[in-house]
């Protein structure tokens, strides 16, 4: 993929920033959701099932993931298959700006935007919660991008299984839940059955959960859930590649 053409990304910021939806659900939400369970008092207490930690602790890693899963998986592929559909790529391939440029460009806007609302999310949990910043930086961060290009490789592979808008919605959900779940949003990874855990953990927001996790408690995260978010990358970026089309 070329990087992206710098008037392009330029304009593509400018079309986001327009856009209150993709602001709220992708910026905001996660950190709003982590205050509305930090307010819930016994999330704030520490909890045994959860190895003394609290609630709003293990919720942390989840908020973080959020504001991906919403860019990468249902954002992202809607923008651009609708670019599709009204020959915005087909036109764009007549000049010399390639179309491939506009998809960096989105990468690069979609990737930013998890960025700052994982930043957000910490400094909520931070502020509000007094929730430690995690005790190994280095890990969280390479774990949080790798998640992050992972999160945009799915986002791909939906627009190059879609055709319409309607399509990228509805594979954008189908996808969105699952991942939602093995995330941890409906149940921390901490508080799911052994068996459970372990499988949830091969998907790519469940081994970045696990991880995130790991790095926020000071560890390195598993080289076991690093690789997993490595190989999802490729093997995503692969299918995205050979089935996408322009037209």
């Amino acid at each position: 993929m070329t990087a992206p053409d710098p008037a392009v990304l330029r304009t593509e910021v400018r079309l986001f920033r327009r856009e209150p939806g993709a602001i709220f659900w992708i910026l905001l939400f996660p950190a709003l959701l982590l205050a509305i369970l930090g307010s819930v008092p016994s999330f704030r207490q520490p909890d045994a099932s959860l190895g003394g930690l609290r609630t709003v602790d293990v919720y942390v890693p989840v908020a973080v993931l959020l504001g991906l899963i919403v860019g990468g998986v249902q954002s992202m592929p809607q923008t651009i298959t609708g670019y599709r559909e009204r020959g915005i790529l087909r036109r764009m391939s007549t000049t010399p700006v390639r179309p491939s440029s506009l998809l960096a460009a989105h990468m690069v806007v979609y990737g930013g935007a998890a960025l700052v609302s994982a930043l957000l999310a910490l400094a909520v949990g931070r502020i509000a919660f007094d929730v430690p910043l995690p005790r190994q930086p280095a890990g969280y961060l390479l774990a949080l991008l790798l998640a992050t290009a992972a999160g945009l490789a799915l986002g791909s592979v939906v627009c190059a299984l879609s055709r319409t808008t309607k399509i990228a919605g509805a594979i954008g959900s189908a996808v969105f839940f699952p991942m939602m779940f093995c995330a941890g949003v409906w149940v921390p990874v901490q508080s799911m059955p052994h068996t459970l855990a372990r499988i949830v953990g091969w998907t790519p927001f469940g081994a970045a959960a696990q991880a995130l996790g790991r790095a926020a408690a000071g560890h390195w995260p598993g080289w076991a859930h690093l690789g997993v978010l490595a190989a999802w990358t490729v093997l995503l970026t692969a299918g995205a590649t050979r089935w996408f089309r322009w037209e």
